[in-house]
């Protein structure tokens, strides 16, 4: 398990994507909370390094099959090289089979 993502840059990657949904909530928040004073808007979002070492592994997995089945793809039409057409075309099977 050497060759993987830096769980710091896909803990970056996290953080803009959590501050961006954030941005984007429109509609109010309804939660019982436990704790008076604080709601689900105010907390922040965060992940642990055991989240982060396992998401790193299926980011590692994502992108590996990728390539395999673009690859794939190249050779069943007679390139030796993987266009982003290869990946567009087996994109939404990959969706779904994650």
């Amino acid at each position: 398990m050497g060759d993987t993502f830096d769980p710091d840059l896909i803990h970056s990657i996290f953080k803009l994507v959590w501050k961006r949904s954030a941005r984007e909530e429109d509609t109010p928040v309804i939660d019982v909370e436990v704790d008076v004073g604080t709601s689900k808007k105010n907390r922040p979002t965060t992940a642990n390094s055991s989240a982060l070492k396992v998401s790193c592994e299926l980011l590692r997995i994502f992108v590996i099959e990728a390539v395999q089945r673009a690859a794939i793809i190249a050779e069943a039409e007679g390139i030796e090289k993987i266009e982003p057409t290869h990946l567009e075309r087996i994109l939404p099977q990959l969706l779904l089979d994650f």
